[in-house]
């Protein structure tokens, strides 16, 4: 079989496998790029009173604030999924395993924001690990390598076709040199 041949079903049964799990991530990653432009996808991040200064609350302050806020439904710390320190914008963000986020001023203590939070979702549905880490590591994972496979056997059946025709150009003008 022809390496050309060889590589054209290559990429068309390749294509087909990972189709969907392509479909998915580059849509999800179309999203993620706009997160910051869309609220809906991950909610600003407001600023606090003081942006230079070490926050005058404690973290154990803070962290009894947010416990306190309905929507975040927290009673331990170790239950959090995230907390994200801003101190050039005076504020720490709270994001519980349920996806909503507080966003507290580190001076004063003042609940800012509190709203739900759906960039994690995506990015979990980006890298598959939405489904489990074995769809992760079994579909999303062979599905990437794939796709490499696919970007290399595209670029030689691109180039291909370029090359053959600039060595019959070069051997056709070799021959009318020599006669």
């Amino acid at each position: 079989m022809k390496t050309q041949v060889l590589l054209r079903k290559i990429h068309h049964w390749g294509s087909l496998f990972i189709m969907l799990q392509m479909g998915l991530v580059i849509g999800a990653g179309l999203l993620l790029i706009l997160k910051k432009e869309f609220e809906w996808i991950q909610p600003p991040t407001m600023k606090g009173e003081a942006r230079t200064d070490i926050p005058s609350k404690t973290i154990e302050e803070l962290f009894l604030i947010a416990q306190g806020i309905e929507e975040l439904d927290l009673d331990e710390w170790s239950e959090l999924s995230r907390v994200d320190f801003k101190p050039d914008k005076g504020v720490v963000k709270f994001v519980s395993p349920n996806n909503w986020e507080a966003q507290i001023d580190t001076t004063n203590g003042e609940v800012l924001q509190v709203k739900f939070r759906r960039s994690d979702i995506i990015e979990a549905l980006h890298d598959g690990s939405y489904f489990g880490e074995w769809v992760k590591l079994y579909v999303f994972f062979p599905s990437g390598v794939i796709l490499l496979i696919l970007w290399g056997t595209g670029i030689y059946l691109f180039i291909l076709p370029h090359w053959k025709r600039a060595q019959r150009r070069h051997k056709r003008s070799s021959t009318a040199k020599n006669t």
